[in-house]
């Protein structure tokens, strides 16, 4: 594999708290030395970064990826079960357009202000309604 075709589509950055430790500028270091083409970023239930992980992959000449690692509630998003184990499950989104950053953006709202339980929390009709330009 040519080293300018690897592409990492799954990134924690700092603002995966307790998680993530890499902070955007050494993340496009990383990325210019690597010769990747392009990278996403795909913190836990939150786009805190993603503002500044664009701005700092234009001026690296990257191509920036905008996702998150969602929490997906097993039932509706407002069940509150008894323990963090059972209240949800990771799963990766990507935004491969404008409209998939919308959609982002509001799914990730949606989790912190209705479907918070342990996590910010949304559930698979929530993500039905708001899945144009998402890749998951």
């Amino acid at each position: 594999m040519a080293r300018d075709s690897f592409v990492h589509l799954h990134l924690h950055t700092e603002y995966s708290l307790l998680d993530g430790a890499i902070r955007m500028k050494e993340l496009m270091k990383k990325a210019v030395e690597f010769k990747m083409p392009a990278v996403a970023i795909t913190d836990h239930g939150n786009l805190f970064g993603a503002i500044e992980f664009y701005q700092e992959a234009q001026r690296a000449g990257v191509k920036p990826i905008i996702g998150c690692e969602a929490y997906i509630a097993p039932g509706s998003n407002k069940d509150r079960p008894g323990s963090r184990r059972d209240s949800a499950y990771h799963f990766t989104l990507l935004s491969k357009n404008e409209a998939g950053y919308r959609n982002l953006v509001k799914l990730v709202t949606a989790a912190h202000l209705e479907g918070f339980h342990y996590a910010p929390r949304i559930d698979k009709e929530l993500l039905a309604a708001h899945s144009e330009g998402l890749i998951g």
